[in-house]
């Protein structure tokens, strides 16, 4: 037996202090990109949150320094900074100790707190080459330093009296860590900005330091919701005035915003204690229900919804739907799942959540029964769609194809053989030559082909029923076949993979973005399930006598022209260019293609670019550009956010 095959007493290891976190960082942050550097950031803010919405402090500060640190400072009653029962300093505990904090006992102070685990500032401190904290508490102000972690532990400095309290922490990411310790000062001004509509009155400031001009963004609200619904919805056609319900049940305080716009998307944004749950979880399914419940009982009372007639489902009623809910729990109850907070997981908040939603909402109806009658008339023509859209796709199931999506698709899609879409992918192939090329180089057996002619529709800027006449989104809604809009189910689509095939050059780009743009208002959950690509085809050919290879990349090509000297190259102009052969080797191929998949991050900040970037208002997007992009002399262009 060799060595490397061994597994005895010896091979199981304990990791003491903090090297778990450094060893294992996804099981903490869950990731290591730039969503995970970003997380560094919101855990140590939330401890300062929690110190705000238990009433201690009302400025909140975030600086990105010019050495690529952070600094987050807190006018908060300041860390505890005295000798811990454990006989060292406090402030090490806190920063090396993990499920070490004021969050595990009654005497803390928090009566809901985001952090619940007692891992945040450690995990920080862990990931970090360095981290510095300095405390105002009790009349003295304090400083100590770490270095990787818990490996050098410097001492603890008193630096005089003050009269002030607060805590401030500079950390500086570990490069050996991170992907990129490139902090995004959009990326940190929109959580920011966040957090200020949720705690109404509390200011947040955001400066970045790296620039050759600081900049630096405020922001605080005395009306936080409804300034955050407005925020949301700028760019939407809105059907109504922002709604406001709030109210308690089991100790659970349950706030919440909504307002029906012109989109077709569903738009649910959940905190709880203010800490933003993107995979949702009890306290969103309790708002859910208690809202279709609500809106069915008023159309079954009010006589809209006859004895014959089903229910409306839940996303009948929340087709063009933005909603904000935000509940505290206490902190004895509270259960996230995983440490990144993700998901809520107390089983309390979703009874808590829909009896408040249910009763506040049934009130809001009947004082307002005439704009009630004509959502839910909009409700109703929205289930109409989901039943036709249905039936539809039972006929296909069953052979049933209708005359016309065949004559849509006929001459189109070269379909591919197999009927088990779990294996299917839809190639989207930008021209008729490319398009050729491909239909001769793909397995037949589970690929299938659909060439665009021409540039889509920009789909942000138009109505549905102008999609439903442009051929190229038309053929491509009846391929996919799972219907559009609000009817969309990605359970139904014909195939599990989307792959955006366009030439490497700003013609393909512009079809890329118009296609995700599409998919992201009218198929979004193709994005949300992971089952949307980009194909990457090569930019050169490299010949060398008898030897050939791809370069992707111009760095690729420079390292092959090192490597092999005098080379013979052929830069792709476009897919067109290369043989049926030639684009399965390098594109198609899964044992040798390269695929982006596309994916949605942060839910909100997507809306927002999507409608800043792909929208009708030219200034906004003007400025956008102008705030993030700097075009020089020695590359194109940068996109700095």
């Amino acid at each position: 037996m060799t060595e490397t095959q061994r597994y005895d007493d010896s091979s199981i290891q304990i990791l003491k202090g903090l090297e778990s976190v450094r060893k294992r960082p996804g099981m903490y942050i869950g990731s290591t990109d730039s969503r995970g550097l970003h997380h560094l950031i919101w855990e140590i803010v939330d401890n300062s949150i929690d110190e705000a919405i238990n009433g201690y402090g009302r400025k909140i500060s975030i600086t990105l320094e010019e050495d690529g640190s952070c600094t987050v400072q807190d006018d908060g009653r300041g860390m505890p900074t005295g000798m811990h029962e454990s006989g060292v300093n406090t402030l090490q505990v806190i920063f090396t100790v993990l499920h070490a904090g004021g969050k595990f006992t009654s005497e803390g102070g928090y009566k809901t707190a985001g952090g619940l685990h007692g891992v945040g500032a450690s995990v920080v401190n862990a990931l970090s080459e360095w981290l510095e904290v300095e405390v105002a508490h009790d009349g003295r102000l304090v400083r100590m330093r770490f270095e990787h972690g818990d490996q050098k532990i410097g001492k603890l400095e008193d630096l005089g009296r003050t009269n002030r309290t607060g805590s401030t922490v500079r950390f500086k990411p570990d490069p050996a860590i991170f992907t990129t310790v490139d902090f995004k000062f959009d990326t940190v001004c929109e959580r920011a900005r966040e957090k200020a509509f949720l705690l109404s009155g509390i200011a947040m400031t955001v400066t970045d330091k790296r620039s050759r001009r600081t900049a630096s963004e405020t922001y605080c609200y005395d009306d936080g919701l409804t300034a955050y619904l407005n925020y949301l919805t700028e760019d939407r056609t809105p059907m109504m005035n922002p709604v406001k319900l709030s109210g308690e049940s089991q100790g659970i305080k349950i706030e919440c915003a909504f307002q029906y716009t012109d989109d077709y998307q569903e738009n649910t944004y959940s905190f709880v204690n203010l800490v933003r749950t993107i995979d949702g979880g009890t306290h969103e399914v309790g708002y859910k229900s208690a809202f279709t419940k609500a809106v069915n009982d008023y159309a079954r009372t009010h006589g809209l919804l006859k004895e014959k007639d089903k229910n409306l489902e839940g996303g009948d009623v929340r087709e063009g739907l933005t909603s904000i809910l935000s509940v505290s729990v206490p902190e004895e109850i509270l259960q996230f799942e995983g440490q990144t907070k993700g998901k809520l997981g107390t089983p309390q908040a979703k009874s808590a959540v829909d009896a408040v939603v249910a009763d506040k909402l049934a009130y809001w109806l009947e004082e307002n029964g005439e704009q009630s009658v004509r959502l839910i008339r909009k409700m109703m023509k929205a289930a109409m769609a989901r039943e036709a859209a249905r039936r539809a796709r039972d006929d296909a199931r069953k052979g049933k194809k209708t005359t016309r999506n065949e004559k849509i698709l006929s001459g189109k899609l070269a379909p591919a053989q197999t009927r088990d879409a779990a294996h299917k992918e839809l190639f989207l192939v930008e021209g008729d030559s490319a398009g050729g090329s491909a239909k001769q180089g793909r397995d037949s057996r589970y690929q299938a082909i659909l060439p665009l002619r021409g540039k889509v529709l920009n789909t942000e800027k138009c109505t549905m029923g102008e999609i439903e006449k442009n051929l190229e989104l038309n053929t491509l809604i009846h391929a996919i076949d799972a219907g559009v809009g609000p009817s969309f189910d990605y359970q139904a689509s014909n195939y599990s993979k989307i792959i955006i095939m366009t030439d490497a050059d700003d013609d393909g780009s512009h079809i890329q973005i118009l296609l995700l743009t599409f998919f992201y208002r009218y198929m979004r959950p193709l994005l949300e399930q992971g089952m949307v690509y980009i194909a990457l085809p090569p930019l050169y050919k490299v010949t060398k006598g008898k030897q050939t290879q791809y370069c992707y990349t111009d760095d690729e090509l420079d390292a092959v022209r090192k490597k092999l000297g005098r080379i013979e190259v052929q830069r792709y102009k476009g897919l067109g260019e290369m043989n049926a052969t030639q684009l399965w080797e390098t594109t198609m191929d899964p044992a040798s293609r390269t695929l982006i998949r596309v994916g949605i991050q942060d839910e909100m900040l997507a809306d927002k670019r999507v409608s800043v970037l792909m929208g009708d208002k030219a200034d906004r997007r003007r400025k956008w550009i102008e705030d993030n992009i700097s075009f020089t002399l020695e590359d194109d262009f940068k996109v700095d956010a």
